[in-house]
């Protein structure tokens, strides 16, 4: 599976053939076939077992109990931290999920479940929130979590997939999980003017 996700980002979904996968992985490839039944099966098989793992992340950000706002900007910077680690650890695996372009309709529509389930798992942890009295009750966790999920998407491709002069002018390349998780909190709580009160 790794190496399937490796060539179909590196080399293109549709230009990746089965033959590729079983010579690089070094099996025959009926042993392919006892396994996938097609490039796409495999392909789906990749997205849901991503797509587990990182609303497992997103879902450890669950609020259980109140806290003040230090610990939702604590909190948030700990959601973002695993989040960028993750993204970090599977680079090929997020390509796939944030560019999405070139694959099969079926393969495009599990992306975007993907994306779509880890907003969800953002308007959740959002509305705990607002039920521990933590944030306004007329905030719009729909609004809120798609906000943050275009925040955190933009920080990833630029952060992790820039190359050039985009990459170096971004600011982003030099900076760890850490660095952004702090940052990208800090910002989803204060804004721009980054004022803490």
């Amino acid at each position: 599976m790794q190496i399937a996700l490796k060539q179909f980002v590196d080399a293109g979904y549709h230009a990746t053939k089965v033959s590729d996968i079983v010579a690089e992985a070094g099996v025959a490839q009926g042993t392919f076939y006892w396994y996938f039944k097609s490039k796409e099966s495999i392909a789906l098989q990749i997205i849901e077992q991503g797509r587990q793992q990182l609303l497992e992340v997103i879902g450890v950000g669950y609020r259980t109990h109140s806290g003040t706002d230090d610990d939702m900007v604590q909190a948030s910077e700990k959601l973002l931290y695993r989040l960028f680690q993750f993204a970090e650890q599977h680079t090929h695996l997020m390509r796939m999920l944030l560019d999405g372009t070139g694959f099969s309709e079926a393969v495009r529509e599990q992306i975007m479940l993907t994306r779509s389930q880890m907003e969800q798992g953002f308007v959740q942890n959002i509305q705990r929130a607002i039920e521990l009295e933590m944030l306004p009750v007329h905030t719009e966790a729909s609004v809120r979590a798609a906000f943050l999920m275009s925040l955190i998407e933009g920080v990833i491709v630029r952060w992790l997939f820039s190359s050039g002069t985009s990459a170096s002018s971004s600011g982003l390349v030099n900076h760890t999980a850490e660095q952004l998780a702090k940052e990208t909190a800090r910002f989803e709580f204060y804004g721009l003017l980054g004022r803490t009160d």
